[in-house]
């Protein structure tokens, strides 16, 4: 069943990126999602950046979908439902490191928040940097790594963990990002002998685990994810290689 909620702020983010606030009741963990929609466009999974009793999506421009929700005002109404799917476990680990790249930090910031736990955000340049003042608020430590070096550490992402990792212990990694980020870090994490939980994406319809068009090998990534252990991930054939596309097929990342 879907609920409808208003949006009660808009915050602009970035030139592309706005995060829309509304209220709702339902109980969120730090990494789940929800279903999104509004007349004119398809429904599609969006993680939570904020997850108390107020709420948020935040959304990057990319098509048509999170054109119509960039076109939302104040007091404009959405569709949600849910919460759905696994998120990050975040009493695993006594030294963690988030990661967060492009527009998937706006998924870690809820478990910045919980955890306060040392951050980086990685972007292509200084104007794609998103959230940093929100995640500033809550850990000790933030770093920003850009691709082109216009802000912070000049280079990507796990690039910055690996120097990190080596001034510090890390015993747990959690990232959102891409999934090009998402596959060098996984592969770092087991170089450097650290355990990682990773936030994925795919294509979903449903994301209640009916329809299949999420799956990665014998994993669904709305119902036994989004969030994968660094194990599970171990097993999976299709993690940075390849994806299914609106209709079921397999095409390769």
């Amino acid at each position: 069943m879907s609920d409808s909620v208003r949006i009660i702020s808009i915050i602009e983010d970035s030139y592309d990126t706005k995060t829309f606030e509304f209220q709702w009741e339902e109980k969120v963990s730090p990494g789940q999602f929800i279903m999104v929609w509004v007349p004119g466009m398809e429904e599609i999974p969006m993680s939570l950046s904020k997850t108390n009793r107020i709420k948020s999506i935040t959304v990057k421009k990319i098509g048509k979908d999170t054109q119509k929700l960039h076109d939302l005002n104040l007091g404009s109404p959405i569709r949600i439902r849910g919460p759905y799917g696994k998120g990050f476990d975040l009493k695993k680990s006594r030294n963690m490191l988030i990661i967060g790249g492009g527009v998937g930090t706006a998924a870690i910031i809820p478990a910045v928040k919980e955890t306060g736990a040392d951050t980086i955000i990685g972007a292509r340049t200084d104007k794609d940097v998103i959230m940093d003042e929100v995640a500033g608020k809550y850990t000790k430590n933030l770093w920003i790594a850009t691709d082109d070096g216009s802000r912070g550490f000049h280079g990507n992402a796990v690039q910055l963990m690996r120097k990190k990792a080596e001034e510090k212990e890390y015993d747990m990694i959690l990232a959102c990002g891409p999934e090009i980020m998402q596959y060098h870090l996984y592969n770092a994490c087991v170089e450097l002998g650290i355990d990682c939980q990773l936030s994925l994406e795919r294509h979903m319809k449903c994301g209640a685990g009916v329809c299949g068009c999420c799956v990665m090998d014998d994993m669904r990534v709305c119902k036994d994810g989004p969030v994968f252990t660094k194990e599970q991930i171990s097993k999976m054939k299709d993690f940075g290689t390849s994806k299914r596309d609106e209709c079921g097929r397999s095409v390769k990342l």
